[in-house]
């Protein structure tokens, strides 16, 4: 078992942060380049909406699983091997996807059923077994590495950021890139992957040894339920507050179109505006405000999730583009401000040895929503076009409910203490 980084009572350094925020960042820009291409690709390749649903799906439950197997071995490994591999595993997985593609871009009749398997191979297991490491590593390295619950929020609230920027620049810069060529962002993704992925092997410090005999914590004693009592009611909050954004991610488009009667190319540039603007507010809130703030995780939880119901009735309810971009940026910045006190609250209630168990649980979690979330929002929009944003508000709601009794619960081998 290789010995953790960081230590219980020592704040992560400043370098190690910023590796890991550029970790991030790289693995989920890359994801998020691929999304303005890979509807037009997919046609091109003579692929259905169906086939591709089913590569996005697929890499979502691949994601969802791996998430949990990342968090049960970083524990043992050591966050910097499971980080490495990681990086190592999306690398190779876009580099083949980015294969896949051009080989059948540039075959006279490629099979639909080999171009589809090779995507899947690639995008789906490899990249999405790899992807969801990545995260794990992130948080378990916050875990260890950060004491009290401020400092805690802080650090996760700065992975949170950097996952919502790569939303922001991702699907920028590859529609820019696909204008070019449909291929365009395929290999660039690659490429950036490969160099944060060496950056990270020079320069991310190993683990460190103690005199003679390198430092060896025990494996957790147990593996980590969802359904613990340390940590069952921060997790049903953030799947409510997740599934709440993964209802209404697919159909917001769909709502745009439909109630302002645009077609099919001034949809794309609305929701696109839209989107920008949502996630700008997204990153300075994350990256911004909650640190600034230093508030605990349940206050973050308890301001947040009220906000973001007040942002999904908006939406429900406006009738235009300013009112439901609007009502997005509320949303937003609820999000914004509650799901860094998710993440933070249940790696306050765990020891240091089960930092990794932990931060698997929370992505795995995270994962689920976005496997049932596009399957109910779009069966909810064919009954009628605001019962996906209905849902999502009585979903942060019903997280508001779960979260009026106290959360009192301390760790056991650093004293922390998640308050009030």
């Amino acid at each position: 078992m290789d010995e953790q980084e960081g230590g219980a009572g020592s704040p992560v350094e400043r370098r190690v942060l910023l590796l890991l925020l550029g970790a991030v960042l790289a693995g989920f820009t890359g994801q998020q380049l691929l999304g303005p291409v890979l509807p037009p690709l997919s046609r091109e390749l003579g692929l259905g909406e169906v086939q591709l649903g089913f590569v996005i799906t697929s890499a979502a439950v691949v994601f969802t699983l791996a998430s949990l197997f990342w968090g049960r071995v970083c524990d043992r490994w050591g966050q910097r091997r499971v980080l490495l591999t990681g990086l190592t595993l999306c690398t190779a997985g876009l580099a083949g996807f980015a294969a896949v593609s051009a080989w059948a871009l540039g075959s006279a009749d490629p099979s639909a059923a080999t171009v589809l398997t090779g995507m899947i191979l690639m995008r789906s297991v490899l990249f999405g077994f790899g992807v969801g490491a990545i995260p794990v590593a992130a948080l378990a390295y916050v875990g260890a590495g950060t004491a009290g619950e401020a400092e805690r929020t802080r650090a996760v609230s700065m992975v949170g950021a950097v996952q919502a920027l790569a939303l922001v620049l991702g699907p920028g810069v590859g529609g820019l890139l696909a204008a070019g060529t449909l291929l365009g962002p395929l290999y660039l993704a690659p490429v950036v992957l490969g160099l944060i992925t060496v950056v990270v092997a020079v320069v991310l410090p190993r683990p460190t040894r103690s005199g003679a005999a390198p430092l060896r914590l025990a494996p957790p004693a147990r593996t980590l339920s969802p359904f613990d009592p340390r940590l069952r009611r921060f997790l049903a909050v953030g799947f409510m507050l997740f599934l709440s954004l993964g209802t209404i991610q697919v159909v917001l488009g769909f709502l745009f179109q439909d109630r302002l009667g645009l077609d099919g190319t001034a949809t794309a540039a609305t929701t696109g505006a839209a989107g920008f603007a949502t996630g700008l507010v997204l990153v300075a809130v994350q990256g911004g405000v909650v640190p600034r703030l230093g508030w605990g995780p349940l206050r973050l939880l308890r301001v947040g999730a009220p906000i973001a119901a007040a942002g999904f009735a908006v939406v429900a309810l406006g009738p235009e583009f300013w009112s439901m971009t609007a009502g997005s940026m509320v949303v937003a910045l609820g999000l914004g401000m509650a799901i860094p006190g998710y993440t933070a609250g249940p790696t306050l209630a765990v020891g240091r040895s089960e930092q990794g168990a932990v931060a698997g649980l929370i992505n795995a979690t995270n994962g689920s929503t976005f496997i049932a979330g596009p399957l109910i929002g779009t069966a909810l929009y064919a009954a009628g076009p605001a019962l996906p944003v209905v849902l999502s508000c009585l979903l942060c709601v019903a997280a508001c409910a779960l979260l009026v009794r106290p959360i009192r619960q301390a760790v056991p081998d650093a004293g922390v203490t998640v308050a009030e």
